[in-house]
């Protein structure tokens, strides 16, 4: 069952007056299943921007900087404008109509204008592009603690540099470890403004991560070792100009968040808030984003591998290099084990939605809760280990479900 099939209610807040019954006992006979909804007042405004830019700013962040190496810094920067605002649009294409609608989800509102079959459509989509989110969380904390030889080239991992090439330091035990030290403990809250803790954790530490990417910019460009970088793409032939359009869906899957805001908007303590939370993760992200492209794009140039994270076992040439680099490299590592939680949420309503549509709410049966939480687990962690490259699943998931999701579902909606 999805959120979509709790009944709706017109509210601005979710401190609504109780009505009491006269009739009605002094200790019930049995405890009400709305009761624990009932005990919760609602989720704050910064609680709802640090859970929004935390679905937005996932791994998507790390491919950003290989997107200036093909547009160049003129037209890459533009183009991560122009799709915030083309979410901010979209997303407000869902709002309006889900208010008009009185729906509470994106798979109702499918459903209210397509029918049955336009919510399963939907729900497909969120788990297409949700699972293979989550499967480039994992490759890329893979590449951070274990190395990368995807490019033909081996980068040694953190571990592998601290302790050398072992067993327990390889990449499928170290997943293994993380997996059910972290994202599965972190992945039993049954309510998202529970992970609000973790979410504003995982946006400071996409914020160190940028911090010290700017710091050492900044110092190869006083020392006088960068190389300006290029501003316009290189176009040679009709080969290299397809090649641009290979940005597009990294591009839009870094801006995906449309399968959290109904959830979001749901626990909100003030609906009318949902628009200026929008408003503020998005100028949160894209800030984060063209500053993590432009610095990234200019410490590495041309030789930006697909996951710049990976570009960071470098001798840097500064100061206390290896240590900065450790630092970017565990700090994001660490981000992304903290917005695995946030994107899995809506992938087990969504998947527990299409397998069981008439059963009671998910959160209220703990055997469908733990066997949904376990199957989709296990299938990430096998698409981790057999997905070589975070480029190739970005480009089958931008390209597929994920424009659907952002672009196509609430553009149909509002034609319909």
């Amino acid at each position: 069952m999805t959120i979509g099939d709790i009944t709706p209610k017109e509210r601005k807040s979710r401190r609504s007056k109780h009505v009491v019954d006269d009739t009605a006992p002094l200790l019930p006979k049995r405890q009400d299943e709305d009761a624990g909804y009932d005990e919760f007042n609602g989720a704050s405004f910064t609680g709802a921007v640090f859970n929004l830019s935390t679905t937005i700013v996932g791994a998507g962040i790390m491919a950003l900087p290989a997107t200036m190496k093909v547009l160049g810094l003129i037209l890459g920067i533009a183009m991560i404008i122009f799709m915030a605002f083309l979410t901010d649009a979209s997303i407000e294409f869902l709002l309006r109509f889900s208010r008009a609608g009185k729906t509470t989800s994106y798979g109702s509102l499918m459903g209210d204008a397509f029918g049955k079959y336009g919510r399963i459509f939907l729900q497909i989509c969120v788990l297409v592009n949700n699972i293979g989110v989550l499967i480039v969380y994992m490759i890329i904390i893979g590449d951070v603690l274990s190395g990368t030889s995807s490019s033909g080239v081996h980068h040694a991992g953190v571990l592998e540099g601290w302790f050398g090439e072992h067993w327990w330091n390889g990449r499928t035990f170290v997943l293994i470890v993380t997996t059910l030290g972290i994202f599965s403990p972190l992945a039993c809250f049954k309510r998202i403004d529970s992970l609000r803790f973790t979410s504003a954790l995982s946006v400071a530490l996409a914020v160190v991560f940028l911090v010290i990417t700017v710091g050492i910019a900044i110092i190869k460009l006083i020392s006088g070792t960068i190389m300006m970088p290029r501003l316009l793409p290189d176009v040679t032939d009709l080969t290299s100009f397809w090649r641009l359009f290979t940005v597009v869906p990294v591009l839009v899957t870094a801006y995906i968040c449309h399968y959290n805001v109904h959830s979001i908007d749901n626990e909100l303590e003030d609906s009318t808030q949902i628009k200026p939370v929008v408003r503020t993760a998005l100028a949160l992200c894209s800030t984060v984003y063209i500053m993590t492209s432009f610095f990234g794009f200019l410490l590495f140039g041309d030789l930006t591998l697909d996951d710049v994270l990976a570009n960071f076992d470098t001798d840097l040439g500064i100061p206390y290099g290896s240590l900065l680099n450790d630092a970017v490299r565990v700090s994001y590592a660490a981000h992304l084990m903290l917005v695995f939680p946030i994107v899995f949420y809506p992938l087990r309503l969504n998947m527990d939605g299409l397998l069981f549509p008439s059963a009671r709410p998910l959160a209220l049966s703990n055997m469908r809760f733990a066997f949904t939480t376990v199957g989709l687990i296990t299938l990430i962690f096998l698409g981790a280990n057999f997905i070589p490259s975070i480029w190739d699943a970005f480009q089958f998931t931008g390209a597929t479900a994920a424009v659907c999701l952002g672009f196509i579902f609430p553009a149909a909606v509002t034609l319909r």
